[in-house]
């Protein structure tokens, strides 16, 4: 598989503190990638920083052979990079089809395929798409961050902590149907703590500590590691 993104020796800091500190990792075309750690760990200040909504001091982010790491966060995303935050972010004001909307503005126009694959995914917006976001069920506001972020057509998709408050049913539904969005050709870096279960899915895996990387492997590697096993799935 090529290599869709590539982080090489990142480094970033708020004020004198330090976050991330010469983080190197990549990311092949086609894969579904986890980041694991504790609070604090530098995995959302990766995803901020590869989207271009924070500037590292040093480093490079080369996203399908070109660098990013100094482009301004909306030309990021004309190159085909989508980030669903943390915390859902949508618009409570405004309905959930306008909210799906404000996430086509890198293009002319909505494109009504794009838009009628989201409603397939989550036929949950579909069926409120009049309602007012801020009304819907937190399992719904995390179906519509993706939707938005999906509505770009993204070549790669950051996704921060999706199961975030979520039942472990609901879990179970935002990870099935990121699995079908990798399907449909999509690549997906992903920050989750709930490290059991997007280890499930994962192709791959790294894990974070106070902005290094420790350890990585694949999915299947990291699940059966001592370490991880300890430290984030329980131990046996």
């Amino acid at each position: 598989m090529d290599t869709i993104l590539q982080i090489k020796d990142l480094n970033v800091s708020y004020g004198s503190v330090a976050a991330l500190k010469g983080l190197s990792f990549d990311v092949k075309a086609g894969e579904i990638v986890v980041l694991i750690g504790a609070n604090g760990a530098g995995k959302t200040t990766t995803l901020r920083t590869i989207s271009g909504l924070v500037k590292p001091k040093k480093g490079e982010i080369i996203f399908e052979g070109k660098r990013i790491d100094h482009m301004e966060a909306h030309k990021i995303v004309y190159l085909g990079i989508s980030h669903a935050p943390e915390g859902r972010r949508i618009f409570g004001t405004l309905t959930v089809y306008e909210n799906l909307v404000l996430g086509a503005y890198t293009r002319k126009e909505v494109d009504k395929n794009t838009l009628e694959w989201i409603y397939n995914l989550f036929p949950r917006l579909k069926e409120r798409s009049k309602q007012l976001a801020g009304t819907l069920s937190g399992g719904e506001q995390q179906m519509l961050s993706v939707g938005r972020a999906l509505m770009s057509k993204p070549r790669l998709l950051l996704l921060d902590e999706p199961s975030l408050g979520l039942s472990p049913t609901l879990t179970k539904i935002i990870f099935d149907t990121v699995k079908q969005i990798r399907n449909n050709g999509v690549t997906i870096l992903m920050v989750e703590q709930n490290a059991k279960a997007a280890l499930k899915f994962a192709n791959r895996g790294y894990v974070l500590e106070v902005g290094k990387i420790v350890l990585s492997g694949t999915a299947d590697e990291l699940s059966s590691s001592p370490k991880i096993v300890e430290a984030y799935l329980g131990k046996k």
